[in-house]
């Protein structure tokens, strides 16, 4: 039976005999390290099982174990003294000529394989006199038994008729039980998946030596982080490296060369291969070997396959080498390892630079990052090239052929940091030929732009690439200028793309290569969705061509991933989810990992705003995580995130994730991505009244949108700007803003972009009303809010829906109250609509309404019925209403419906600001007592809503303005709910209602 330590104690237990039953034998075999004597020691002391007299016989100790007293019945403390038998005690448990026992005893033998010929002699003796209810548990290892397969020598042993005789062999830990004893020794950061994969991987889970190694890894400094890199770092423990050493050293000087042969090939090995690695020939390498086996230096691995049972012996050994001999024994590595299939040329070449020949070590660096480009292990070629090309007195030749193909598998793959200082130093070494330097300053320029957020660093780089480039006549000047043509960057106006769209087709038409034609077509897809141009979907289909050519097919993957993005901001949701499952396809198909994680970006954007919210924080924080060494691809995720902190009212965690949690600035975001983030950033700074700060950063934030000249990018901006800047008074500007908003989006088809120019018109149409005390104007406003509102229907996009749904009915509401205020909240308009609240009444003047959002369809201000939005039929008509009742009846019920459809997003703050503006307005339900209702031991339902907004992080006068209270009031709903949950603090209410919302 093959088990683990614990699955044997349990096996072992269930055989012990009771009082007077036939005895029970069982051996238990396991290599060094696999826990055998620790297993005896817990069946010594485990309580609870049959009570004979523990007996110990540690094998191979001075004295003999027949002269020891019998372990205690119950073990001592760690650390007490040992209590002295009783001289007639020790007399009774001494055993019989023949080994009897006068009573049931169990024998925990230890180590059987290091007993002498008469130590074996007088165990054999009282094993088989073993009497009834008594047991034997006998250890040891096999590898080092005198006689394979027989733990007592031979002959066989003569075991009683009655004797029951098992047999456990004890296995290694797997890789979770290695998980779970590096989560007890490493602390969270330390134990991660490298790490123990990498713990598992170097000792073979035997315990001993997993336990020793996690206890040098803890102590390594600077402190653990989880790398396989310092796993490896950490070295051999001293009880595995005395091990293997002794073994080693027992053998013939002429025989550890096959020894050696293995530490250098460092895995399993075949005998022909393992001899030939040795130099010792045919003959004398197959006695080695054979001797290496019998004296457990080497064991078999699997079948006809030989090495260290632990591999991390092998560096243990390979210390001990000397070094001439070292150098030998890699070169002959190298050559058997080149005569594999499939040949692994990044070991070939760590075993060429060991033997010291550096020009086959730097060929086959240069076959092993071809394979893994060839494979799309574009990481795995970064990281050898990286380290290749960092060494000092690197030929100019070697040079020249390794950078283009560091360079070529960083664009393509996901890691650029340390790749951009390698290329950049390169690219200034003048002895470079002039096309080496401008491929290089090429892909240099792409991951300065596209993966490191650096545009305007990457855009000059790019521009002289193109001038290197075109000099010598390269196809790649075209994919330089083709480059130059994608419009995304911050600084560099719509003109001067389509300028360099111009030269780069000729270019492409000039150079007859077919990948350097789709990669202008790609861009030249990317160009004209920005602006909305009407063809784009024609230059869509030639996009869609099928290649047999993998250059073109990635180029083609990308243009259709950069198309799904632009289709997101547009608003042509229906149309991502194709361009995605295209684009990915493609990605996989050619080994592009870059785009392919740009189209899983997109996907969070589409999720976002067609409203599949459920889980979308976490799926964020998870594409953070797993592309933190290059933060920049993930600034899609980060915005994302943001904007749902925002609605959530998690405004701390909001200002963090739209600020890309200070990887890079936000200024160096893609406009349409920067403009959205500082959308978000300008609500926050109106919710909080800080209106002219949020002026200022809409005045920069627009600059940044206009220079550009795309304005479908301004979409989710510019209602936020424009309300930044009417409320602050400059009304001049916001108006300027709405003007060449609309002009900009001329005849191109930008429903998302259309959609936000009404909303905007709408919030400048509703701040002028208030002004100037205008219902009127407030009416209009009303309507251009439910013409957004359905065009975001339309799309859709729920949030912006209900959003604007909610801006339709707050303009209704104020126009029936004839409220026509600043549009700022007075604390008097607080205060009165909180003593409404508490009395529950209608007859109130509301709270002038703020602009913070978006929403879905709103009643319409007339007198006819509102639809019922939950059953889809007409709601009763009520002909007694007059015409104005009946608008503000609609309204009411629209704004219901926001607040329905917020909570069923999960926008928390969005919710409770609609339904405070309800309370406002609605009447006392008939039949109920005068008063507010008890909720002596519970919390309110505005005391819940008051602390889930105080534990998300709102201020007592953020969230007053959000629930047109007071901050008095507010103070006392939060102490209520402390009061009544026993909560100490904030921090502590958050856990006491189950977490921020």
């Amino acid at each position: 039976m093959i088990t683990t330590c614990g699955s044997a104690l349990r096996s072992l237990v269930g055989a012990l005999p009771a009082r007077h039953a036939e005895p029970v034998l069982m051996y238990v075999e396991g290599a060094a390290g696999t826990g055998k004597s620790h297993l005896l020691q817990e069946l010594a002391d485990l309580p609870g099982t049959p009570d004979p007299a523990r007996r110990w016989w540690r094998c191979g100790t001075d004295g003999g174990p027949l002269d020891e007293p019998p372990a205690p019945q119950k073990p001592e403390k760690p650390g007490e003294p040992e209590k002295p038998e009783e001289p007639e005690k020790a007399n009774e448990h001494r055993p019989e000529e023949n080994g009897h026992r006068p009573g049931p005893t169990l024998w925990l033998v230890d180590d059987v394989h290091r007993a002498g010929e008469d130590e074996l002699r007088r165990l054999r003796r009282m094993l088989e006199g073993l009497g009834p209810g008594s047991a034997a548990v006998v250890t040891y290892r096999p590898e080092e038994l005198a006689v394979p397969g027989l733990p007592l020598g031979g002959p066989p042993i003569a075991y009683p008729a009655g004797l029951t005789v098992l047999r456990n062999r004890l296995a290694p830990w797997d890789e979770e039980r290695v998980r779970r004893a590096a989560a007890g020794a490493l602390d969270e950061s330390g134990c991660t998946a490298e790490a123990v994969a990498r713990l598992y991987e170097r000792t073979a889970g035997v315990p001993r030596v997993v336990v020793d190694l996690l206890a040098m890894v803890r102590e390594q400094w600077p402190a653990f982080t989880g790398t396989a890199a310092e796993v490896d770092a950490a070295g051999v423990p001293a009880r595995l490296a005395e091990l293997v050493l002794s073994r080693t050293h027992a053998l013939a000087p002429e025989d550890r060369p096959v020894v050696w042969a293995a530490a250098v090939l460092d895995g399993p090995a075949g005998r022909d291969e393992l001899i030939a690695v040795s130099g010792l020939g045919a003959a004398a390498g197959g006695g080695a070997l054979l001797r290496a086996l019998e004296s457990a230096a080497l064991t078999e691995l699997d079948e006809g396959r030989y090495g260290f049972a632990v591999p991390l012996a092998a560096s243990a050994v390979r210390a001990t080498v000397p070094g001439p001999v070292r150098q030998d024994l890699h070169r002959r590595t190298a050559n058997a390892l080149s005569r594999r299939q499939p040949v692994a040329w990044a070991a070939v070449a760590d075993h060429h630079r060991a033997a010291g020949d550096g020009h086959r070590w730097l060929r086959a660096v240069e076959r092993a990052a071809e394979a893994a480009e060839a494979s799309g292990r574009h990481e795995q070629a970064i990281t050898l090239l990286e380290r290749t090309l960092a060494l000092p007195g690197l030929p100019p030749q070697a040079r020249a052929r390794l950078a283009p193909l560091l360079a070529r598998n960083a664009v393509t793959g996901l890691r650029s940091d340390q790749t951009v200082e390698v290329l950049a130093q390169i690219v200034r070494d003048a002895a470079l030929p002039q096309a080496v330097r401008g491929e290089l300053r090429l892909d240099l320029g792409l991951m300065l732009c596209n993966q490191m957020g650096r545009f305007a660093e990457g855009w000059r780089v790019l521009e002289i690439a193109a001038a290197e480039l075109h000099e010598v006549r390269s196809p790649l000047a075209v994919r330089a200028m083709a480059a130059l043509v994608s419009p995304n960057w911050p600084g560099v106006s719509l003109d001067v793309h389509r300028g360099w769209l111009i030269r780069a087709g000729a270019a492409a038409e000039e150079s007859g290569d077919d990948a350097m034609r789709t990669a202008v077509l790609a861009n030249h897809v990317g160009l004209a969705m920005s602006w909305a141009d009407p063809e784009v979907w024609d230059l869509l289909e030639r996009l869609r061509v099928r290649s047999a050519d993998p250059a073109c097919a990635r180029q083609a993957a990308r243009g259709l991933c950069n198309a799904a993005d632009s289709a997101v901001w547009l608003g042509f949701h229906g149309r991502v989810d194709d361009l995605l499952a295209e684009g990915r396809e493609l990605s996989v198909r050619t080994g592009a990992p870059y785009t392919e994680h740009s189209a899983m970006a997109t996907r969070l954007l589409q999720e976002w705003w067609t409203g599949r919210w459920l889980g979308l924080d976490k799926r964020c924080e998870d594409f953070v995580a797993a592309t933190a060494d290059m933060p920049f691809i993930a600034s899609d995720a980060y915005v994302v995130r943001g904007l749902l902190a925002v609605a959530q009212g998690d405004w701390g965690e909001a200002r963090s994730w739209l600020s890309q949690q200070g990887t890079f600035a936000t200024e160096k975001l893609p406009v349409p991505l920067g403009a959205a983030a500082a959308g978000a950033v300008i609500r926050l700074t109106l919710a909080r009244q800080d209106v002219d700060d949020a002026a200022e950063r809409a005045r920069a934030a627009w600059k940044v949108v206009a220079d550009k000249g795309v304005w479908p990018w301004a979409a989710e901006l510019a209602p936020w700007a424009v309300e930044a800047l009417a409320r602050a008074g400059d009304g001049a500007t916001a108006r300027t803003m709405v003007r060449n908003f609309s002009q900009g989006l001329g005849p191109g088809d930008a429903p998302a972009a259309r959609a936000a120019l009404v909303w905007s018109r709408a919030v400048l149409t509703e701040t002028e009303a208030l002004a100037q005390e205008r219902r009127d104007g407030l009416l209009e406003a009303a309507r251009l809010y439910e013409e957004a509102a359905a065009a975001y229907g339309e799309l859709p996009r729920p949030y912006s829906q209900a959003l604007t749904t909610e801006g339709a009915a707050r303009c209704v509401l104020a126009a029936d109250t004839g409220d026509t205020g600043d549009g700022a909240d007075t604390a008097g308009a607080a205060e009165a609509a909180a003593r409404a609240d508490a009395a529950d009444t209608t007859e109130t003047t509301a709270s002038p309404a703020r602009k913070t959002g978006k929403a879905g369809r709103s009643g319409k201000a007339t007198g006819s019925a509102s639809p019922d939005r939950k059953t889809g039929g007409e709601a009763a008509p009520a002909p007694a209403l007059a015409p104005d009742e009946a608008a503000t009846a609609a309204a009411l019920a629209e704004l219901e419906s926001c607040a329905r459809r917020f909570t069923d997003l999960g926008a928390v703050w969005d919710a409770a600001r609609a339904r405070a503006l309800l309370r406002t307005r609605q009447p006392a339900r008939k039949g109920r007592p005068p008063g507010r209702p008890s909720h002596a031991d519970q919390l309110s339902p505005r005391e819940e809503e008051v602390a889930q907004l105080a534990v998300a992080g709102l201020t007592n006068r953020e969230i007053a303005a959000t629930l047109h209270l007071s901050p008095r009031t507010v103070e006392q709903h939060i102490a209520g709910a402390m009061r009544k949950t026993g909560a100490l603090s904030r921090r502590d209410l958050a856990h006491r209602l189950g977490g921020a919302p």
